[in-house]
């Protein structure tokens, strides 16, 4: 009785390994989301951020829950309105001076 009980809890303890691990649509997925909820402000601060230091491009998106592909994405989203792509443009100007 003691053996099978010590089985299933390792059998329950590998199982949750298994499900706890990230694939990597699952982390661009949710860099996707992470990206929808910036405004085109914290886009353009962003972006003028990894203009100044293209070599921390990826640390600068990772600290924001990003990738490089959803902040291409979230650009592209602004960029398809007028005035967010105008508030993107005049926040990427302040904080690229």
């Amino acid at each position: 009785m003691l053996l099978l009980t010590a089985f299933l809890v390792a059998g329950a303890c590998s199982d949750e390994s298994r499900t706890s691990v990230a694939t990597p649509q699952q982390a661009t997925t949710e860099a996707t989301s992470q990206a929808a909820n910036l405004t085109p402000e914290e886009l353009g601060e962003l972006g003028a951020k990894i203009e100044k230091q293209p070599g921390d491009a990826e640390k600068i998106l990772s600290e924001k829950g990003l990738n490089e592909e959803s902040f291409e994405q979230a650009i592209r989203k602004v960029a398809e309105d007028p005035a967010a792509s105008k508030r993107y443009a005049e926040s990427y100007k302040k904080a690229k001076a």
